[in-house]
């Protein structure tokens, strides 16, 4: 998966040896400078609503799995998927994708 932007509201698993196995899971409360405010929403071995943060560098990493972002169901986000779904072929250039967004934008602010 490709590295993401990490913004408030989406939910990470923590993927480290001693959390993996908690089935730790934390949500993005607010961004700072190079870190993250997380809300513990899951851990089968503490308590949920603690609060604790991580760097944005770590949270990005492999340390950790992204669950839920809300971009995946923004409208505009969906719109793009489609465009840009609709010119995949082995042939299609980066001008292709780019051309598909646009059309998929300017449709979007009408």
């Amino acid at each position: 998966m490709a590295a993401v932007i990490v913004t408030e509201g989406q939910l990470y698993r923590d993927l480290a040896p001693d959390m993996k196995s908690r089935d730790r899971r934390l949500r993005v409360i607010a961004v700072g400078s190079g870190r993250a405010d997380l809300l513990v929403e899951h851990d089968l071995r503490a308590p949920a609503g603690k609060k604790t943060h991580a760097s944005i560098t770590r949270l990005m990493s492999s340390a950790f799995e992204l669950l839920e972002d809300r971009a995946d169901t923004d409208p505009l986000y969906l719109a793009l998927l489609a465009a840009m779904a609709e010119v995949h072929r082995p042939e299609a250039a980066p001008a292709d994708y780019a051309r598909a967004a646009l059309h998929a934008i300017r449709g979007a602010e009408q």
